[in-house]
């Protein structure tokens, strides 16, 4: 039985100190719930007497508990019952402002079998915690860079756990984060199940972020996020994410759904990505990016279907901040995918839209790009895949042709952050493959509402590209659908 079952069957089982150990009300340390108490140091308390009584549960009621940061230490799970709700202070100093790792509501580090769980509410308030820091900045209090006026470094997370085993995130909401809402990074034995996250407040505000972490299980989410919905990061180069599965999740984001990288400098490896939703997305349902030096190995996505979102597929191998080593991109299945672009903004609304100036004139093709110099993303498989495109790609408007002159500038943009935008206009409207090899289209099918002045595929140095059963729909469309150039063994 492997550590992560044991640990599922632990928590069924109740074996797990914090979840079968005593329940202690947060009022019996002096916790007031009226909102405007600021009760830092008292539920600091309860945690720290808990955590030296062997473990238990701080338990807090209906009412609304304004605090600052706050340590979860090992054997002790937090639970917010229907109706209570912890409040962000909106003082910038009642974060730990200078420690990354820290400068959370809730942080940990080092510890395990901890918990967060009930149908109560976290608000970080980020929009106005983070307006105070800029203020405290324009005083010349702090020192921040404030990149596009927003503040770039000292903004809290909602949660931050760290070097933790043995956690439980259950059934709670996290609301408007100052920056990434939770960062699960290092952790081992991790179950996340039917959280709700709201965070469309501000900037930066990626709804899930798992870094460098083993055994994880995500399911039963609903995230609503203004940056990437959920994230699989890797900062560490000696360590890398594996065994994580995301399951019956449903995602809106003004960024990516779901999103390997960035930073990407370890690697991924054994990765399910099963029966999730993605709609009202900017950017792409699903990217696979690895910019940054790490491997990406195992992977499995099945049964994705996404609504509304600027692109469907990204598979990308850069070399950004890689020193010197290039990332590797292989195995990869994505199988029972379903997509629609729209023709216009698909995050139209948000409080913090996607930046319209960094997208294409026309619409850009779901794309398998690696690198030059032998760096191909290998063995994908593409099976029954369906992407619905609006087509209407225009050449008056902006164009990018066929000709060996148009497809040799495409640039490679090795040092680029890795989005589907990134190389502006493309010269197909379903699917665009470069430096990749033996990639296996399986019965997938890509429709064009519109005529498109550009072919559905185009294949540009690439090798062992086999397309079977693939069908292309398009107004009108009698031309040629698939064009090759610089590449060998590309089977129709």
């Amino acid at each position: 039985m492997n550590k992560y079952k044991f640990f599922l069957l632990s928590l069924a089982l109740g074996c797990l100190g914090p979840l079968a150990a005593k329940d202690y009300p947060a009022s019996l340390f002096g916790v007031k719930s009226n909102g405007t108490t600021l009760n830092t140091t008292a539920i600091q308390k309860g945690i720290d007497y808990i955590h030296a009584q062997g473990g238990g549960r701080l338990v807090f009621y209906v009412g609304r508990y304004l605090t600052g940061t706050i340590q979860l230490k090992s054997n002790v799970t937090i639970v917010l019952n229907e109706g209570a709700v912890w409040v962000g202070s909106l003082n910038p100093y009642d974060y730990n402002l200078e420690d990354p790792h820290s400068c959370s509501l809730i942080y940990a580090d080092g510890q395990d079998n901890i918990g967060i769980i009930g149908k109560g509410v976290i608000d970080g308030r980020g929009r106005e915690v983070s307006y105070n820091i800029i203020d405290q900045v324009q005083k010349g209090i702090l020192d921040d860079s404030l990149k596009l006026d927003r503040p770039a470094r000292r903004r809290p997370k909602g949660i931050y756990l760290y070097n933790c085993k043995n956690i439980q995130i259950k059934e709670i909401m996290v609301k408007n984060a100052g920056e990434w809402v939770q960062f699960y990074d290092h952790c081992e034995n991790l179950a996340i199940d039917s959280i709700t996250v709201d965070s469309k407040a501000y900037w930066n505000n990626d709804g899930l972020d798992i870094g460098d972490c083993k055994h994880v299980r995500i399911t039963n989410c609903f995230i609503d996020a203004t940056d990437d919905g959920i994230c699989l990061k890797s900062h560490d180069r000696k360590s890398f994410n594996e065994d994580i599965e995301i399951r019956n999740c449903v995602i809106r984001s003004s960024a990516n759904g779901i999103k390997f990288g960035t930073v990407s400098a370890g690697g991924y490896k054994n990765i399910r990505i099963i029966n999730n939703k993605v709609y009202d997305t900017f950017r792409s349902a699903i990217t696979i990016a690895t910019p940054d030096g790490g491997f990406v190995e195992d992977i499995l996505v099945d049964s994705l279907y996404a609504y509304n979102t600027g692109n469907a597929i990204y598979l990308r191998i850069g070399a950004r901040w890689n020193k010197g080593d290039i990332g590797k991109m292989n195995n990869i299945t994505i199988r029972n995918l379903y997509a629609e672009i729209p023709a216009g903004k698909p995050d139209a609304g948000y409080t913090y839209e996607g930046p319209v100036e960094d997208n294409p004139r026309n619409i850009s093709p779901a794309s398998i790009i690696g690198l030059e110099g032998g760096h191909d993303i290998t063995d994908v498989i593409l099976q029954n895949v369906e992407i619905v495109y609006p087509g209407g790609g225009n050449p008056h408007y902006a164009y990018r042709g066929l000709t060996p002159a148009d497809l040799d500038s495409i640039p490679e943009m090795a040092k680029s952050y890795p989005e589907f935008s990134q190389f502006k206009e493309l010269p197909a409207w379903g699917f665009y493959i470069r430096h990749a090899r033996n990639i296996l289209f399986d019965n997938v099918t890509l429709k064009a509402l519109k005529p498109d002045y550009r072919p559905a595929i185009v294949v540009q140095e690439a090798e062992n590209i086999t397309l079977k059963k693939v069908k292309y729909k398009e107004p009108g469309g009698k031309k040629k659908q698939v064009f090759v150039y610089k590449s060998k063994g590309v089977k129709e």
